[in-house]
């Protein structure tokens, strides 16, 4: 087969069919929504988010079905196939390519560690390397006819679109999760019948009580300077609020922007780290954003904070923390941008039912 394959296909590089972008857009011409840079492109090929803001001037422009890739620290592994028109900033890589190559198989061609590799091998730079443009065009590989590209991309994106909707279904999972808790443990549907008795909270089931949020969480909070940042990507990545968005409960580790060494992950957060099934919520940009840790190596950045359970269950307690996301992005004292206090969340009220209750829809009391 390899002998078949080295005959039928082509040994060519980069260079063979493709060249960078070099036309220009107004940046009034761009919104939010297609502006790229090296900020608002996700590490780990995650594709992109929405800006932040936008530059004055002008852009490099791109086309719906060009390959873009970030220039910058290429070990993060920013890439992402425009599914839109837009614009870029000038440390994004706009590749135009020849008819001798399928656009979806040049962006999986692109879309490789081994790629990513070889570019980071050939940049220049030490606290922020960037990519050497024309080592980056000596790139080699073998070039299947066209219709193999086809038949090749058409398969990986098969398994992008399956992966995109099990991520749909954990949303959909998760928002059924919050609405049988509400009709639970807010609206006491189950328990209509039964007797209930005054709380500070209102009418609650008769044996059920009201305590503060602190009563049962221990917090974790690594407020302080910002460590050592390490110039690659280590098994110890700082954990903040762009790792928190997203409606799965699980943390996106493709979204961490930052690591750290082991020398400064053992001693630079000296009020701990996470352990498993904390639950982590931002205090200061995009409020109240929370995911469960599952991880064993991680680091709580400025702007999140960890709550542990003392004894409820910790999916009780990351429902109930869903539940009043709103009260919590309420607190909000920021001036120059959004912020809450960790008192004002440890002060909030819980309700606890009992735990032959807890036990019925899985959430016994927890034995940590």
């Amino acid at each position: 087969m390899k002998g078949l394959i080295d005959i039928k296909w082509k040994e060519v590089t980069l260079n063979d069919v493709s060249k960078y972008s070099k036309e220009r857009i107004n940046i009034n011409e761009l919104t939010l929504k297609n502006y790229v840079s090296t900020e608002n492109m996700l590490p780990g090929k995650a594709g992109k988010i929405i800006a932040s803001s936008l530059p004055n001037g002008s852009a490099i422009k791109y086309k719906r079905g060009q390959t873009l890739i970030s220039n910058i620290r290429p070990y993060f592994k920013k890439i992402w196939y425009a599914d839109i028109d837009g614009g870029c900033s000038a440390d994004v890589l706009v590749f135009e390519i020849s008819d001798e190559i399928d656009d979806k198989y040049f962006y999986y061609l692109l879309n490789q560690d081994h790629f990513f590799d070889y570019v980071l091998a050939g940049s220049k730079g030490t606290k922020m390397p960037r990519g050497d443009k024309q080592q980056i065009m000596m790139y080699p590989f073998k070039l299947p006819h066209k219709d193999e590209q086809k038949v090749i991309a058409d398969t990986l994106s098969c398994l992008d679109n399956k992966i995109e909707i099990n991520n749909r279904i954990n949303e959909t999972l998760e928002e059924m999760a919050q609405a049988i808790f509400k009709n639970w443990f807010v609206d006491f549907e189950p328990f209509k019948d039964g007797e209930f008795e005054d709380s500070e909270l209102g009418k609650i089931p008769a044996g059920w009580r009201v305590i503060s949020m602190e009563d049962c969480v221990t917090t974790i909070d690594n407020r302080g300077k910002t460590p050592p940042l390490s110039n690659r990507i280590t098994p110890y990545p700082i954990i903040d609020v762009k790792a928190l968005s997203g409606a799965s409960r699980i943390i996106n580790y493709n979204n961490c922007t930052k690591y750290v060494e082991l020398n400064t992950y053992n001693n630079w957060f000296r009020s701990g780290h996470p352990k498993q099934q904390d639950i982590l919520i931002s205090t200061v940009g995009s409020l109240a954003e929370m995911k469960i840790f599952y991880g064993d190596k991680g680091c709580i950045a400025q702007n999140v904070v960890g709550f542990r359970s003392k004894y409820l269950s910790t999916l009780y307690l990351y429902q109930y923390f869903q539940y009043i996301k709103k009260d919590l992005i309420s607190y909000d004292i920021g001036s120059v941008q959004p912020s809450i206090k960790v008192t004002h969340i440890i002060k909030h009220k819980i309700v606890i039912p009992s735990n032959k209750v807890l036990k019925l829809l899985g959430y016994p009391l927890d034995s940590r």
